[in-house]
Order: structure tokens, then C-alpha cells, then sequence
């Protein structure tokens, strides 16, 4: 749903020819950030997928291609070797930084829809029947690639990599995966919606070989409409709720015929901007996150809003016309509900380092203190039990799988060794 959210132009300096991304302009290679912010391992077998490239240059290993600076940074395809470079979590001093600068860009360009989308679109890949990352998609940064850029869905999207790449190269600490899903946050909360408790510290694939393969993406015009929306979403893992809440983002937007393939080419909503003007919006206000797109839909008095088969399935199929019907009476509900599910899509798939990752605003600055807990009258907050579950997941333990070593036996142990080791240097 989300591929059909505005794509704004934003045209380079004059002064900057833009760079083809077949590659014909000089290029000069990037080393990737310092050694301590970098980590090896080694790759699995190569992809049974087919990634060739109508590109002409020859494979390379470990270099990627550098656009000019308005232009996104994409790497080249080249073959997988046996070991790849693997950034390791975002720096948080950078994050706050880079967050900042967002919504300075956010204010100068009017280009919530298109970031919203961007970030969407890295995370809307996943596939929750595979458990091995990356194959697996997510939120992962692969969408910077050449490769995944091409997929149809993701038309335009080039733009939104033109947006962030002055910041990426400002902050080299903060990885793709994390300022995709920051930007698409940000637009949200920018354009008057609700806060969205993100988490950061996604790490990023490393070669073209790395993307999904196309078709992970939903349609906006297919047969039954119903059935496909729940097909692309329940294989990520969200259901009827978080679809019907989801959805309620294109109150941000337009869709431009020339690359969905849907939408009238201006309307009066559209036709004078913000940003390059033309394309069909489903709301009037299409910069104003709110519960309108619910109400529009509904109502459907206004033949220039545009309203898509997986739209109006929204109010046709009776599991998500309940919340449809829902949250068009009640903002409040949707935005409760849609920044839950925004903040779980923009999880889906994703690598953390560390495990728990990494919270801004003082969230992540909570501490296990025993005396608060000890009465039991006190329940732990959603964060630390996330806090601790992802610790007792990074040693290998899980809810279906104790872990096997025997800590109490390992600290007697401890002790042991202690008080010999005690004893012997006493003598």
C-alpha cells in the first residue's frame, strides 16, 4: 500500500549533472566507516537468486560507486566473495543529530509522503516463514541498491535516496537500515501525527546480492483486493487491525499515474504543491496526518480524491471495516493504534546490534533497580521486559527453549574457584 504514497521531484543544482544509475559518470570509491565501527563475517552460500545487471562495469569487492552529493549512494552489483563487511549499530549521538536534520529537510522539501514510503518499502519485505537474515528481508537498508530500486513497486523511490544522502554522508554512524525507518518516523510525527516508539541500531546488508527478490510488495489493483492485502501482510506477521491501521498513512500523499500506474495527473489538491506539483491525493489535506483518510473513503463525495481497489476494501470486507469504520469516528484509536504498527513494521526483519537496540529520548536510559521490583507490587515496564528478553534471546535462550547450561551449578563453580584461588595467595 504504501508504494503509492507521493514521490516528490526534488531537481539537483545546475551547477550538478545528475549521475545515471547505469553508471556512466566518473566515479570514485568510499571506504566504509572506521575498523571500529565495522565487523567481518562470513558469507553463506551464494543466492539462488538472479541479480544480473544490464550495467556494464566489472565486478569489485568491497567499493561502491559515489554519485554526486545530492545523489544517492549506490553500490554497484558485483559478485558475493566470501567475506563481507557488515556495519555494525548506529552511534546515538549521530541519530539524535541525523533525526534533527530530518526534520529540517522535512520543513525545506515537503517530503513526508515520499520518506514515509521509503522506509515502508525497506521494511515491507519480510518474509516471517524465513528465519535466516538477510534472506529473510526487512529492515535491513538493502532499498539503497540499484538492484531493488528497479523493482516496479519501488518506482521513484531514487528521490527519497537523493533526500537522505547528505545526511548519510554526515553521519557515516548511522546506518541506512536505521535512517530509513528514523525519516519514515519522523514524516509521521512531522505532519502532526503521533509519536512512534522507535527503536534504532539496525544493521546493514552489505552487497546487491543481499536485496529480496521482487514481488514482496502489495499491488494496489489486484483481483481481490481482501485477500491480497492479507496475503502481503500476514507473511509479515501483522493482521487485520494492523493492515486497516497501516492504511489510514496514505491521509499522507499522492499517486502519480506516470509511475503507479493510478491517480489523475493534477487535481485542485494537487495542482500548485508543495513540492513538484500534479499527481491525485486521497485526501485534501494530503500533508496533515489524521483520521481523514478514513472519513474520505467512507463518504466518497469528492471525485477528486482518489480511492484504491485496496481502499475500498477496506470498508467492503467485514474484519477490516470494523476498524476502518473505527477509526474514522476516532483519531485518538488510530493513533494509538497506527503507531503500533508502524513501530512494529519498522522492526520486521531487522539485525540489532546490541540485541535490545538502541532508544533514543531517554527510553533506553531505564535501569533494572531491585528495590522497585521486590514488593511485587510493581509491574515491569514493556521496555525492560524487552530489555531483558533480548538479552536472555542473545545467549540463546527463547520462550520455547530453556537455556541448557546450569547457572546456579556455573556460580558455585564461580565461588569455588574464587576462594581457592583466595586461598592460595593468602598462603
Amino acid at each position: 500500500m504504501a508504494q503509492y504514497l507521493s514521490q516528490l521531484t526534488v531537481p539537483p543544482p545546475k551547477s550538478q549533472p545528475m549521475a545515471s544509475l547505469s553508471g556512466g559518470a566518473a566515479t570514485t570509491t568510499r571506504l566504509l566507516p572506521s575498523a571500529s565501527r565495522v565487523r567481518l563475517s562470513i558469507c553463506s552460500a551464494p543466492s539462488s537468486l538472479s541479480l544480473a545487471s544490464s550495467s556494464s562495469y566489472s565486478p569489485s569487492s568491497l567499493k561502491c560507486l559515489r554519485f554526486p552529493p545530492l545523489s544517492p549512494l549506490i553500490f554497484k552489483d558485483q559478485k558475493r566473495s566470501s567475506m563481507s563487511t557488515v556495519a555494525a549499530a548506529s552511534d546515538a549521538a549521530q541519530l539524535k543529530s541525523a533525526r534533527e536534520d530530518i526534520k529540517e529537510l522535512l520543513k525545506s522539501k515537503f517530503c513526508h509522503p515520499i520518506l514515509v514510503r521509503l522506509g515502508w518499502h525497506d521494511a515491507g519485505t519480510y518474509n516471517k516463514n524465513i528465519e535466516e537474515w538477510p534472506k529473510r528481508g526487512g529492515a535491513n537498508g538493502s532499498l539503497r541498491f540499484e538492484i531493488e530500486l528497479k523493482h516496479a513497486a519501488n518506482a521513484g523511490l531514487v528521490d527519497a535516496l537523493k533526500l537522505i544522502q547528505p545526511i548519510k554522508d554526515k553521519y557515516s554512524g548511522v546506518t541506512y537500515a536505521d535512517l530509513f525507518q528514523m525519516a519514515s518516523a519522523a514524516a509521521i510525527e512531522e505532519a502532526g501525527g503521533p509519536k512512534i516508539p522507535m527503536k534504532y541500531g539496525r544493521v546493514d546488508v552489505s552487497v546487491p546480492d543481499e536485496c529480496p527478490e521482487e514481488g514482496r510488495l502489495p499491488d494496489a489493483g489486484p483481483p481481490k483486493p481482501a485477500d491480497h492485502l492479507r496475503e502481503v501482510f500476514y507473511r509479515m506477521g501483522l493482521d487485520d487491525k494492523e493492515i486497516a491501521a497501516l492504511s489510514g498513512a496514505h491521509t499522507l500523499g499522492r499517486s502519480r499515474p506516470e509511475r503507479s500506474g493510478w491517480g489523475k495527473p493534477e487535481t485542485k489538491y494537487t495542482k500548485n504543491g508543495p513540492g513538484a506539483p500534479g499527481g491525485q491525493s486521497w485526501t485534501a489535506e494530503w500533508l496533515k496526518f489524521d483520521n481523514s483518510y478514513f472519513k474520505d473513503i467512507k463518504e466518497r463525495k469528492d471525485e477528486d480524491l482518489l480511492v484504491l481497489p485496496t481502499d475500498a476494501a477496506l470498508f467492503e470486507d467485514p474484519s477490516f471495516k470494523v476498524y476502518a469504520e473505527k477509526y474514522a469516528e476516532d483519531k485518538e484509536a488510530f493513533f494509538k493504534d497506527y503507531a503500533e504498527a508502524h513501530a512494529k513494521l519498522s522492526n520486521l526483519g531487522a539485525k540489532f546490534d546490541p540485541p535490545e537496540g538502541i532508544m533514543l529520548d531517554g527510553v533506553a536510559g531505564e535501569k533494572f533497580v531491585a528495590a522497585k521490583y521486590s514488593s511485587g507490587k510493581r509491574e515491569l515496564s514493556e521496555t525492560m521486559k524487552q530489555k531483558i528478553r533480548a538479552e536472555y534471546q542473545a545467549v540463546g535462550g527463547s520462550p520455547d527453549k530453556p537455556l541448557q547450561s546450569n547457572y546456579f551449578l556455573n556460580i558455585i563453580i564461580v565461588i569455588a574457584v574464587l576462594a581457592l584461588l583466595t586461598s592460595l595467595l593468602g598462603n
